[in-house]
């Protein structure tokens, strides 16, 4: 029998690496590129905090702030849920 067999080892933030991210936190919704990975911390790029989202199912969000630096760092464990961003 012949089967298709996926082999990513990367699972979880790390399978989501150069993506366009939505990070749903203690506080916050933070969205960006996810550029960085580690046990404490994820560092996205150009990052925006989402205030307010509207509808999910709009193309944009009600009320996103960009973050005024490049780079920024959230805590792994304020994570709450995360996924690839479709919007």
């Amino acid at each position: 029998m012949k089967m298709i067999v996926e082999n990513n080892a990367a699972e979880g933030l790390e399978a989501l690496l150069g993506e366009q991210v939505l990070l749903i936190c203690a506080c916050y919704i933070y969205n960006g590129k996810l550029v960085g990975v580690n046990a404490l911390d994820i560092k996205l790029e150009n990052a925006s905090i989402v205030y307010e989202t509207g509808a999910w199912s709009d193309a944009k969000w009600k009320d996103a702030q960009k973050l005024p630096t490049k780079f920024y760092y959230v805590r792994t464990s304020m994570i709450e849920s995360y996924g690839q961003m479709g919007k």
